[in-house]
């Protein structure tokens, strides 16, 4: 396999701003060190996975790795963070000032567009969250709850302003995560449901047009 451009620990240049070059090479290798990462984490889990295995699988030198993560410990929790990151993402369409549907019409399709773009990704924090969540940190824990805080209250507010019928927007939330991510995590199941061999972006658009339109059915207000 031929070895990407590196910056080889034994030539780390003195602390201070780097050059745009060097910037380049140093996102570059660290998004080839995350998706190896991603792959073999999803499959072997955090304690199955050697960083040589994701050094193998990246192109790079198992030193060089190191040089950009500290620890396996360190890109588990990137992968981890990217992941929360994207969830993030998705949940900005839903805001106070925005039309209900078109703000649970928006995230549906971002969480679904995210879990095809990433189900490598998506099973691996279900695996992660099946295990006990050992790796899931105290912080990242709380920010999740605390962004859906803030959206169920969104939702709260739709309701008491008659937008939406009464709904626990909790058990709302659930549900949506559960729809939109089991086509990326159990894609086999969801590919055999279908009668298909593998799911395409023509089934993801089929979904996200099925769970809106049976969610936005149950729970737009008539006048909305």
């Amino acid at each position: 396999m031929a070895m990407a451009e590196v910056a080889e620990p034994a030539e780390r240049k003195p602390r201070g701003r780097r050059e745009p070059n060097e910037e380049r090479i140093r996102a570059r290798n660290q998004r080839l060190i995350l998706k190896a990462a991603i792959e073999v984490f999803s499959k072997k889990g955090f304690d199955g996975t050697p960083i040589s295995e994701i050094a193998e699988k990246s192109g790079l030198p198992k030193a060089n790795v190191y040089y950009y993560f500290e620890s396996k410990e360190a890109i588990y929790r990137a992968v981890i963070a990217h992941l929360i990151q994207g969830w993030d993402d998705a949940l900005t369409h839903i805001r106070p000032e925005a039309d209900p549907r078109t703000a649970l019409e928006g995230y549906v399709r971002a969480k679904l567009e995210y879990t095809r773009k990433n189900a490598s990704e998506s099973r691996l924090f279900a695996s992660e969250i099946i295990r006990g969540a050992e790796y899931l940190t105290r912080a990242d824990r709380q920010h999740m709850k605390d962004v859906t805080d803030k959206a169920v209250a969104i939702v709260d507010g739709w309701v008491a302003a008659g937008q939406l019928k009464q709904v626990n927007a909790r058990h709302l939330f659930i549900m949506l995560w559960s729809a939109t991510q089991f086509y990326g995590d159990f894609e086999p199941l969801a590919a055999d449901a279908l009668l298909v061999k593998r799911l395409t972006s023509r089934h993801y658009e089929d979904a996200a047009r099925t769970i809106v339109d049976t969610v936005l059915g149950g729970i737009l207000a008539a006048s909305a």
